[in-house]
């Protein structure tokens, strides 16, 4: 990911920041100018989601993607967030056999990967299992 991309999107992967559409009431993730529910512009307001939320579905990756190979088998899952949106997130600090669907989780901010010579770390959302 270019650098200048990644600190534009910043507020919305640090802070876990969405849009609200004040005609339709959806909560949108990851922050857009349209509603893609009900098709209109300009009364969207920024919406910090929620930090909890459920799987609703997983996989366990066993061949990972460059950049990535250090830490398979490692677990991605789509989880509906408390607030509607749904995100695409790793499991983390979990052994993958004990992931389930329903399973409660809460996001974490964690490291995502290290980049170029300059060592240009990237930190995004994870989310963990909540016992």
């Amino acid at each position: 990911m270019a650098v200048a991309r990644f600190w534009r999107e910043i507020p919305s992967r640090y802070n876990l920041i969405g849009v609200k559409c004040l005609n339709c009431n959806k909560v949108i993730f990851p922050p857009r100018s349209i509603c893609p529910y009900c098709r209109r512009t300009g009364k969207l307001e920024p919406y910090k989601l929620s930090r909890r939320g459920k799987i609703l579905s997983y996989t366990v990756v066993y061949s990972a993607a460059e950049g990535f190979e250090d830490q398979v088998p490692y677990v991605l899952a789509i989880v509906e967030l408390e607030d509607g949106p749904r995100i695409t997130a790793q499991v983390t600090d979990c052994d993958p056999s004990e992931v389930r669907i329903g399973d409660e989780v809460e996001v974490v901010f964690r490291k995502m990967r290290e980049e170029g010579e300059d060592g240009v770390i990237y930190y995004g959302y994870k989310v963990r299992r909540v016992l």
